[in-house]
């Protein structure tokens, strides 16, 4: 009992600062929603969600820089190699000014391309363009963040990631009013106050990162970060996080598209149902971050009866914490829904499709925990394969098949690749225990 007490206690004291920085985040994008939503008309909600959607599939698709990183630094912890930890960090830092780099170059290219891809219409994709130039050149402060909260993750210490996201986020959004509000920059004013505020919070991150070094680099760390040899483990995991995360937001951006597809009430009806579904779970994804730095700590020091019990107790809290999710939806969906949006066709939609609000938080809560237990470990070849197949065999296939449903028929599509992911994920955790497979390298 004694031991189960203190792994719970692990299990909270990594979850608490995670969900109340996931949450921080949705938070966001709630007051983005609420203030552009008041301004008569839905075109520039509609252009943060077409920008914000290109966007997020470019940022997130890099986000290996985080989950690789926590999953490589928590093994290296697990075994007492801190210096390794530290390595890691370094080279998924450098990594990532590469990348923000290419990024910025290329960005007319790769934004036309974005919105020629999800057919925005000439006014919408006007405003959307201008929104997605202005937030590009947050890239670099991004991107390293990234890295940064990974190895704060891998460490096992979310209090960090807390001070840096919240500082984040509630800058972003004094500049909103400030900006949207009081300069009435509209939707280009959203993108300038979350550029500003990105480069705040990476500067505390750097910050944090360097109150908290283990030692100081010798000369074999150096050396270390000048031989591509010594990035192999990062990138191979980089490679398979990219391929699962670039699936991951292409469906949300074929979610966003299709939605436009079927006009401008149903695309701000769906961004707040979708807003309202990242709050959930983002703060289930607390677990999962526990779930990350736990089990990776316990295969880095090969006990393997102390994953499989970590994961007994992570699954069951995440368990909960869906329900309760699910149930505050149910009670209070609608004085939310009178608080972001006051357009009363909005307003009539979202009742119409506040059952998929409700249901979701349920449904994808497994693939929420084993994201976390796959990561950790450091097995993302498993979710890379998992991503395609749910992409490419279950939410395609089922949106074509629904698609005569409308609106009705993407939310299934969603809700069914959600289940797949979880399903899917959980039938290679099963063949990995069944076989003895977790202590092998990844």
């Amino acid at each position: 009992m004694a031991r189960a007490n203190k792994l719970n206690h692990q299990i909270w004291d990594i979850a608490w600062p995670a969900i109340l920085s996931n949450l921080s985040i949705p938070i966001l994008g709630l007051v983005d929603t609420a203030i552009l939503g008041h301004l008569g008309t839905t075109q520039y909600l509609g252009a943060v969600a077409i920008g914000g959607a290109i966007l997020s599939f470019l940022y997130w698709g890099f986000s290996f820089l985080r989950m690789g990183t926590t999953g490589l630094v928590a093994k290296a912890i697990g075994a007492g190699n801190r210096m390794d930890a530290l390595q890691v960090l370094a080279q998924s830092t450098l990594l990532a000014l590469a990348i923000a780099l290419l990024v910025i170059l290329l960005h007319p290219m790769w934004l036309d391309a974005g919105l020629a891809i999800m057919s925005v219409s000439e006014p919408l994709g006007a405003l959307a363009n201008s929104y997605a130039s202005i937030r590009i050149y947050s890239a670099p402060a991004v991107l390293t963040t990234y890295a940064c909260i990974g190895w704060f993750i891998g460490n096992r210490n979310t209090r960090w990631p807390l001070l840096i996201v919240v500082t984040t986020n509630f800058c972003n959004i004094g500049l909103d009013f400030l900006l949207i509000v009081g300069l009435q920059m509209a939707s280009d004013g959203a993108a300038l106050a979350t550029v500003i505020s990105e480069y705040l919070g990476c500067a505390l991150a750097f910050f944090g990162v360097w109150r908290n070094l283990p030692a100081r680099p010798n000369s074999q760390f150096y050396k270390a970060l000048r031989s591509w040899q010594a990035y192999g483990s990062l990138l191979t995991s980089s490679r398979h996080l990219f391929v699962r995360t670039s699936c991951l937001l292409f469906s949300f951006a074929f979610f966003t598209a299709m939605g436009e597809k079927l006009g401008p009430n149903i695309l701000a009806a769906n961004t707040i149902l979708m807003q309202l579904i990242m709050l959930g779970a983002y703060g289930l994804d607390g677990f999962a971050y526990a779930a990350e730095a736990l089990t990776g700590n316990r295969i880095g020091a090969k006990d393997l009866r102390g994953f499989y019990k970590t994961v007994k107790h992570c699954g069951a809290w995440c368990a909960g914490t869906a329900v309760l999710v699910s149930l505050t939806f149910l009670i209070l969906h609608l004085p939310l829904f009178k608080v972001l949006t006051d357009l009363s066709e909005v307003h009539q939609l979202l009742l119409k499709y506040h059952w998929w609000l409700i249901a979701l938080p349920i449904l994808a809560a497994p693939s929420y925990l084993l994201d976390g237990i796959f990561i950790g470990t450091a097995e993302t070849r498993y979710m890379m394969y998992t991503m395609l197949f749910s992409t490419a065999c279950i939410y395609l296939p089922a949106w074509y098949l629904t698609n005569h449903w409308g609106n009705h028929g993407l939310w299934l599509a969603f809700v069914l690749f959600n289940i797949a992911r979880g399903l899917s994920l959980q039938m290679c955790y099963w063949q990995l225990s069944r076989k003895d497979l977790w202590l092998r390298p990844a």
